[in-house]
C-alpha cells in the first residue's frame, strides 16, 4: 500500500478494519466501536520512511459488547489484512473505553423508566417527559458497588418545548447512577429541593434575543490571486513552512512533521515532530453531594473529535479558505464523512517590523501574517476551537477558544459557595478547562535538551552599585523528575528547547523558547481522586524521553480510571533528558468564574501558548519579505 505511513485514514480502510475484525470473529450483534483510529508506525521508522516505500496501515480498535459490558483492544492491518492483537480490557485495573453517543442517548430511557427517579422529579411538580437527562462520566470514586461495572451519572434538566434550551432550567438537587450495561439506576441521590430556574435561555429565538441590529456593515477579506499556501496529500507548504495535518477522533487535528525552510543556511530545519492537544479536563468546584464527582475528560472518556463540526465560510472561517473533510468511524464501525471538518486560511496579523531612522532616513514597515489551521469540536454544552498558527518569523502557537453555554445548577436565595448567579435562580459552578499540548520536540534534529530560564533581578552591590541590574538564571532540567515544573509570571519564567549538537554562527545552540501563559493548574486538593486521574494538570510543564506507547498524558483508558496513569507513572524511574529524543507536556487553560455576561451563550475564552525562536536562525528571518504587495508598506 503506497499511501503514507502518517496518511489520514479512508473510508475504505475502515470497512477493511471492520470485514477483518468480522472474519476473525470479534464482532457480533452487541459489539460496539467505542473508538477506531489510526495506529502510527513507530518514530524510528517514520524516520526512516522515503516516498514510494511499502506501509503497513493499520489501525486500533476499542470493542465494547454492550450485552456483557466484556471489551477488546486491538490491532488491525489493512494491509496485510489480519488482526494484529487483541486483549481483553480489565475494567477494574485498566479502566474503561469511551462512553458510546449510544449509551448517552439509552440513558434517558433508563431513567425515565425507574421508579424512584419518577418520585423525585413529582416532588418538584414534573414529570419524565418534560426533563431531559444529561449523563456524564462517573470519575472513580473507590464505590464498591461501582467496581468493575460500566457507570455513568445523570443529572435532569427541564426543557419547557421542543426548541426550548434545557441548559436555563436545571433539576438541582438529584442525579442518578446508571448501569450501562444492566440498563438500570443503580442509586438516586435526592439531596435537595430547590425551585427550578424558569427565566428561557434561547439565544437563538428573536423573540428573546430581541431584533439584529442592523449597524455593523460588511467586511470582505479577498485575496484575487489566491491563496499563499497549498496543500497537497496532507502536506501544506506556506511561505518556509512545511508540515503534514493528520486527524483522529481522540485528539482532533494533528500536526507532523513541522519544519522551516532556513534561506540563510539553505536547508530544511526540523521544530517538532508532533504535535496535539492530548488530553483535556473540565474539573468543577463544587463539592455538594449531587456534584462532587463533576470531572469530565471530554478526549479520553468522550472522544471529541467525533464531534468535530462542519465549518461554515463567511461563520467560522473568513478569506480564502482551504477545507479538509476527514473520514471516522461509527460505532458500528461504519465510515462516516465530517464535511469542511479543517479549515486553513491566512490573516493579517498588524505590523511585523518597522523602524523610521533618524540617520540614515530610511522607513521601513512590513505586514506580519499567519497561517491558521484550525477545527471546532462540541461536547455537550461547550464550543472549543482549537487553532494553530504559524508566523513569517517562524514562531508557531496554539490557541483554544472555549464558547457555548455554560454548565448551570439552582441558586437559590442564600446563594452557593461554589458557583456564581448569572440570572434569576440560575446558577454556574466555579470550573477549570486545563489541556495538556503533547510536543515532540525536534529542533534541528531528535537530541535536544531543555533549560529552565527565569529573570533575576541584582540587588546593590559589588558590580551593581546604582541597583539597576538584572539577568537571567538558566537550570538545566536534566532529568524527568526535576522537569515537572510550575510557571511562574513574577519570574517570566519560560522553558527553552536547544540542540547542544548544533549551533548557530555565534556559537550558540540553536533553541525554541516554550512562552506559558502561567495560569493556574488544577486546584483540586492533591489527595482528591481528581488530582490522582489528572496527574499531568497539576503541573505546567512535563518533559519525557520519547517513547511511541505513551501518548496520552492520563494514560490510555481514563474512563472510570482510579489514576496514576500516564505522566506520573512514566516519569518515575526518573530517565535522564539532557541530548536525548524528548517531548514536552505543557498544561494551559483557563480558571472560569461564570458572570452574568456568559449567559446564555459565552464569548470566547481565549488560552494557548507560543513557541518562539531563539538563536534558531542566525538574522531575523523575515528580511526577505517583499518591497512591495500585501505584506509590505513602504513611504516613498
Amino acid at each position: 500500500m503506497k499511501a503514507h505511513p502518517l496518511a489520514m485514514i479512508t473510508a475504505d480502510e475502515i470497512r477493511a478494519a471492520r470485514r477483518i475484525l468480522s472474519t476473525a470473529g470479534h464482532l457480533g450483534e452487541h459489539v460496539r466501536f467505542a473508538y477506531l483510529g489510526p495506529e502510527e508506525p513507530a518514530k524510528a521508522d517514520l524516520l526512516v520512511y522515503s516516498p514510494g516505500d511499502l506501509v503497513d496501515r493499520r489501525l486500533r480498535a476499542l470493542l465494547l459488547d454492550r450485552a456483557t459490558g466484556r471489551s477488546h483492544d486491538t490491532i488491525v492491518s489493512v494491509t496485510r489484512g489480519v488482526v494484529d492483537s487483541c486483549e481483553l480490557i480489565d475494567p477494574v485495573s485498566a479502566g474503561q473505553p469511551p462512553i458510546l453517543v449510544e449509551e448517552f442517548e439509552a440513558v434517558q430511557r433508563i431513567v425515565d423508566a425507574d421508579e424512584a427517579w419518577g418520585k423525585a422529579l413529582a416532588r418538584r411538580g414534573l414529570t419524565p417527559e418534560t426533563v431531559r437527562a444529561c449523563p456524564l462520566s462517573a470519575g472513580h470514586y473507590d464505590h464498591p458497588e461501582e467496581s468493575g461495572r460500566r457507570i455513568v451519572r445523570s443529572f435532569g434538566f427541564h426543557q419547557d418545548h421542543e426548541h426550548d434550551h434545557p441548559w436555563a432550567h436545571p433539576v438541582d438537587g438529584l442525579v442518578a447512577y446508571v448501569d450501562l450495561i444492566a440498563g438500570t439506576v443503580l442509586r438516586v441521590i435526592d439531596e435537595e429541593l430547590t425551585e427550578v430556574p424558569r427565566e428561557p435561555g434561547n439565544f437563538d429565538d428573536p423573540a428573546y434575543t430581541g431584533p439584529h441590529r442592523t449597524s455593523l456593515r460588511p467586511i470582505e477579506i479577498t485575496q484575487p490571486e489566491g491563496p499563499s499556501f497549498t496543500v497537497e496529500d496532507g502536506v501544506v507548504h506556506w511561505e518556509n513552512w512545511t508540515l503534514r495535518i493528520g486527524f483522529n477522533v481522540r485528539e482532533g487535528l494533528t500536526l507532523h512533521q513541522i519544519g522551516f525552510r532556513d534561506r540563510d543556511q539553505g536547508r530544511d530545519r526540523t521544530i517538532v515532530h508532533r504535535a496535539s492537544i492530548a488530553e483535556m479536563v473540565v474539573p468543577y468546584a463544587d463539592p455538594s453531594p449531587v456534584r462532587f464527582w463533576q470531572n469530565y475528560f471530554d478526549q479520553g472518556e468522550y472522544l471529541f473529535g467525533r464531534f468535530t463540526g462542519s465549518l461554515e465560510h463567511g461563520c467560522d472561517c473568513l478569506g480564502e479558505i482551504h477545507y479538509t473533510d476527514v473520514v471516522v468511524a461509527d460505532e458500528r464501525g461504519e465510515p462516516q464523512t465530517i464535511a469542511n471538518a479543517i479549515c486553513m486560511h491566512e490573516e493579517d496579523y498588524g505590523v511585523l517590523w518597522k523602524h523610521s531612522d533618524l540617520f540614515t532616513g530610511s522607513n521601513e514597515t512590513r505586514r506580519q501574517r499567519r497561517l491558521v489551521i484550525s477545527f471546532f469540536t462540541t461536547v455537550g454544552n461547550y464550543d472549543y476551537g482549537f487553532y494553530w498558527y504559524f508566523y513569517l518569523d517562524g514562531t508557531l502557537a496554539c490557541e483554544c477558544k472555549a464558547t457555548g453555554m455554560l454548565f448551570t445548577s439552582a441558586y437559590p436565595a442564600g446563594g452557593r459557595e461554589y458557583a456564581a448567579e448569572v440570572a434569576p435562580g440560575l446558577g454556574a459552578p466555579f470550573h477549570q478547562h486545563l489541556f495538556s499540548a503533547r510536543l515532540d520536540m525536534a529542533v534541528d534534529g531528535h537530541a535536544n535538551a531543555v533549560d529552565e530560564v527565569d529573570v533575576v533581578p541584582v540587588p546593590i552591590g559589588e558590580g551593581n552599585p546604582y541597583g539597576n541590574a538584572f539577568t537571567r538564571r538558566f537550570t538545566r532540567l536534566a532529568t524527568e523528575g526535576q522537569a515537572a515544573r510550575m510557571a511562574d509570571p513574577v519570574a517570566g519564567r519560560t522553558w527553552r528547547i536547544s540542540n547542544p549538537h548544533v549551533t548557530n554562527r555565534l556559537g550558540q545552540p540553536v533553541a525554541y523558547t516554550l512562552v506559558p501563559e502561567g495560569g493556574p493548574a488544577l486546584l483540586a486538593d492533591p489527595a482528591s481522586s481528581i488530582a490522582a486521574r489528572a496527574a499531568f494538570a497539576t503541573r505546567h510543564l512535563w518533559v519525557t524521553r520519547h517513547a511511541d506507547d505513551e501518548r496520552y498524558p492520563a494514560g490510555e483508558l481514563i474512563n472510570q480510571h482510579r489514576g496514576g496513569a500516564g505522566l506520573p507513572a512514566w516519569t518515575a524511574a526518573g530517565r535522564d533528558l539532557d541530548g536525548q529524543d524528548i517531548v514536552l507536556w505543557h498544561t494551559f487553560g483557563l480558571t472560569h468564574f461564570p458572570r452574568p455576561e456568559d449567559w446564555p451563550i459565552m464569548p470566547v475564552e481565549h488560552t494557548g501558548f507560543t513557541l518562539r525562536p531563539v538563536g534558531f536562525f542566525d538574522r531575523t528571518p523575515t528580511l526577505d519579505v517583499p518591497s512591495s504587495g500585501a505584506a509590505h508598506c513602504h513611504d516613498e
